[in-house]
């Protein structure tokens, strides 16, 4: 990533909504209206709808700025049924960062944790791409095609 380490944690947390794409990965689709970040620890990852509803997705659980954040992840499930995201920022050079991000605690959604992991994992990549063209300084960013990650 071509960003120092604490440009690409803010660019991944407090600016998250800049390069989420609202319209096709989230609770409301269509009829999401904005995302926001809380972010420190117990804060909220949401979104709200054009109604003014809003639906959680998740809530920091350990935010260490420019390391890592680990985050509870449920769009349009109870917090009870979460998994776990960690995105960790290590530094490769004075403008440049390795972000990895890893997703676990699938056995939490017991039968349906098989088919809900493949939805996110074929869904991280497209979203990931624009966060990095945000990072190159992309302001025409890909689009993500394809249903939504919300399992119904």
């Amino acid at each position: 990533m071509p960003l120092a380490r604490d440009a690409a944690f803010d660019l991944f947390v407090r600016r998250l909504p800049e390069w989420w794409p609202l319209r096709t990965r989230s609770v409301g689709l269509e009829r999401a209206l904005s995302c926001h970040v809380e972010a420190r620890v117990g804060g909220r990852l949401y979104e709200r709808s054009d109604t003014g509803d809003e639906s959680d997705w998740g809530r920091f659980r350990v935010l260490e700025a420019p390391a890592r954040a680990v985050f509870s992840w449920h769009p349009g499930a109870p917090e009870t049924a979460a998994t776990e995201v960690e995105v960790r920022f290590t530094s490769t050079g004075d403008t440049s960062t390795r972000v990895e991000l890893e997703h676990r605690q699938w056995e939490r959604l017991g039968a349906r944790a098989s088919f809900v992991r493949g939805l996110f994992e074929g869904g991280w990549g497209p979203v990931l791409s624009r966060f990095e063209a945000l990072a190159r300084g992309e302001h025409d960013l890909p689009p993500v095609e394809g249903p939504g990650c919300v399992p119904r």
